[in-house]
C-alpha cells in the first residue's frame, strides 16, 4: 500500500497516513497510531467511510487521504447529536442526504398490546426456521422492485452485513414470514445480536398492504423474543418512512437517537 506525509502546524510532528489494506488507512504520530479509517461496501452500492482519531488534526488528514483515494459517492453515519463529528464531515464536504431513528422496542405484550393481536383472516405466520428459501426469495424481489419502482431501495435502513453481488438473502433462518393463498406476502428479518436482537427489515407487498399484516409479523417476533427473556429489539427507520415509525411507536417504541447519513458526491 501507500503512504503520505501531512504536517499539522509549524513546528509539529508530521502525521503519515498509509492505507494498510483495501479498506483500512492508518494515521501514525511520532511512531504512534493516532487514528484510523475504515470503509464498508452496502449491499445496494452504497460506499460508507469512518474515521475514529485521537484529534482533529488526525481526522483531517486521514479524511484528506482517503477521499483522495477513493471515487464518489460517499456516504458516513453519524449521530446527530455528535456535533464536532459532523463539523469534521461538513468541513471535508459531506451534506446531509437523510435521517434515521433509532429505536429500542419492548417485547411485553403486555406493554406492546400485541397479545391480542390475530393475523388478519387467510393469514398464517411461518415462523424462523420453518420458511421455505424459494418462495422467501421470491417475495424478496418482489418487494425490492415495489421499493426500487418507487422510492428507491438506497431509501431503505442502511445495511450493514455487505453482501455477495446479487445476494439479498444470505440467510433464511433470520426470517419470518406472513403466508397467505400459498404464498409469501410479508417479512421480517431479525438479527439475533447477543443481548439485544435487531430488526433489520418489516415489509409487506404492496398489495397486502393496510391489513395488518406488518402488525403480526411485529407481535409474532416480539412475543417469541419475550418468551426467551428478552426484554428490548432495536430498530432503525429512515424518517421519511411515516409508516414504519406509526407501526413502531404504537407499540410502545422508544427513540434513542438520531443518525444522519452524510454524502460526499
Amino acid at each position: 500500500m501507500h503512504s503520505a506525509q501531512f504536517t499539522s502546524g509549524a513546528g509539529e510532528p508530521a502525521v503519515v497516513v498509509t492505507r494498510v489494506s483495501e479498506t483500512r488507512w492508518h494515521a501514525v504520530e511520532d511512531d504512534r497510531v493516532v487514528g484510523h479509517g475504515d470503509t464498508s461496501g452496502r449491499p445496494d452500492g452504497r460506499m460508507f467511510i469512518s474515521v475514529d482519531a485521537w484529534h482533529g488534526a488526525a481526522f483531517a488528514r486521514l479524511a484528506d487521504a482517503m477521499l483522495a483515494d477513493l471515487p464518489r459517492p460517499l456516504h458516513t453515519l453519524v449521530d446527530e447529536d455528535d456535533l464536532d463529528l459532523a463539523a469534521h464531515w461538513e468541513r471535508a464536504g459531506f451534506t446531509t442526504r437523510r435521517r434515521e431513528r433509532e429505536y429500542l422496542l419492548p417485547t411485553d405484550p403486555e406493554v406492546t398490546g400485541l397479545g391480542p393481536v390475530p393475523p388478519p383472516e387467510g393469514v398464517t405466520i411461518v415462523a424462523a426456521g420453518e420458511v421455505e428459501e424459494g418462495p422467501l426469495r421470491t417475495l424478496d424481489r418482489a418487494i425490492r422492485d415495489e421499493v426500487e419502482a418507487t422510492v428507491g431501495w438506497q431509501e431503505m435502513p442502511a445495511e450493514v452485513v455487505p453482501l455477495p453481488a446479487g445476494v439479498t438473502v444470505l440467510d433464511p433462518s433470520k426470517y419470518v414470514v406472513a403466508a397467505q393463498a400459498g404464498e409469501y406476502v410479508g417479512l421480517l428479518r431479525l438479527a439475533p445480536v447477543v443481548r439485544q436482537p435487531r430488526i433489520g427489515l418489516v415489509a409487506v407487498r404492496s398489495d397486502r398492504r393496510r391489513r395488518g399484516v406488518a402488525r403480526a409479523l411485529l407481535a409474532h417476533v416480539l412475543g417469541s423474543l419475550h418468551r426467551q427473556g428478552v426484554e428490548r429489539a432495536s430498530a432503525e427507520v429512515n424518517e421519511s418512512n411515516r409508516a414504519a415509525m406509526a407501526l413502531f411507536e404504537g407499540v410502545g417504541a422508544r427513540c434513542t437517537s438520531r443518525n444522519l447519513e452524510l454524502v460526499l458526491r
